[in-house]
């Protein structure tokens, strides 16, 4: 266990039909549940979730395939990396820990997990905040030279025979710390032991391939799944909160709440002085807008 949060964060081993979730719980009060995204674990919420526990229940948790948590097997629908999938482990995850309704808050790969979880659960999630993306199918259906060069890894780490997987496998800690450098300015420098505990994490073999699963499934299973919500007309009926660095390729490409406007009833949003890791970069500023949204959105 890493010791970036306070001891008072417990830390839970959740098996959720047979995969078992990371799981750090700390404070009192209305639940939040706080997701990472790539390449982290849920030490990106450090200098975020101490200071929400004041106010709230906080629960993070590794995504299924990050972290400390299991990395169960794929196939060739990727569907067991799903953003269902994923959404569903969390579901439960709440469920056990007492929880039947909750706000979520979700920063990349999370923000595509936690707004899965609000589509397909809408009487469970409360209000709902993502950080730093647009909605996977926007993303896809716009994409141009410019979306290609900034997430090139949305392309390569979907690559087939293991190709990514070797590649990065080959000196994963370059992989994360030159990732992560080229997506960082200004604001918080990164914390060493942060960034030490995510190539711990990342150094398993099986973590790098479950993460490329979990980018696998994006371009194919969860595009269906959105389609059919389209076709359906299913949109996100909480409030919802966007907040994006205005460094970031998102906050420079896209008109983050225009874009959400179409698939959510409700959405106020902000940009905030940073590039792409939004509570690393920007805690206080991230703190402030999570608190007076869960103060309009998340009471007992």
């Amino acid at each position: 266990m890493n010791s970036l949060l306070p001891a008072s964060f417990a830390q839970h081993a959740i098996d959720v039909e047979g995969v078992r979730i990371n799981t750090r719980v700390g404070g009192e009060g209305p639940p939040i549940l706080l997701l990472h995204g790539y390449p982290q674990t849920h030490a990106i919420w450090h200098l975020v979730a101490p200071r929400l526990a004041a106010t709230h229940t906080v629960v993070l948790t590794d995504l299924r395939g990050y972290g400390d948590s299991d990395k169960p097997p794929s196939d060739a629908s990727h569907t067991p990396y799903a953003k269902r999938a994923m959404a569903r482990d969390q579901l439960l995850v709440m469920r056990e820990l007492g929880f039947e309704r909750f706000a979520v808050v979700g920063h990349d790969r999370g923000g595509r997990v936690a707004h899965r979880l609000a589509l397909d659960h809408p009487r469970t999630v409360s209000a709902l905040a993502v950080l730093d993306i647009v909605p996977t199918r926007h993303a896809y259906r716009r994409a141009d030279a410019d979306f290609g060069r900034g997430y090139y890894h949305w392309f390569f780490l979907t690559a087939g025979n293991n190709i990514p997987e070797h590649l990065i496998g080959g000196d994963p800690e370059f992989w994360i710390r030159a990732r992560m450098s080229a997506r960082h300015h200004g604001g918080t420098p990164f914390d060493p032991e942060a960034q030490a505990e995510y190539v711990r994490c990342f150094s398993d073999p099986a973590a790098i391939h479950a993460s490329c699963e979990d980018y696998r499934a994006a371009s194919s299973i969860d595009l269906v799944h959105d389609e059919e919500d389209v076709a359906a007309g299913r949109r996100l009926t909480q409030p919802l909160l966007v907040l994006w660095g205005e460094h970031s390729f998102v906050g420079r490409h896209y008109d983050v709440p225009a874009v959400w406007a179409e698939y959510a009833d409700n959405v106020r949003g902000a940009a905030l002085p940073c590039d792409h890791y939004v509570p690393e970069e920007a805690p206080e500023k991230t703190l402030a807008h999570l608190r007076d949204f869960l103060a309009a959105h998340n009471r007992p």
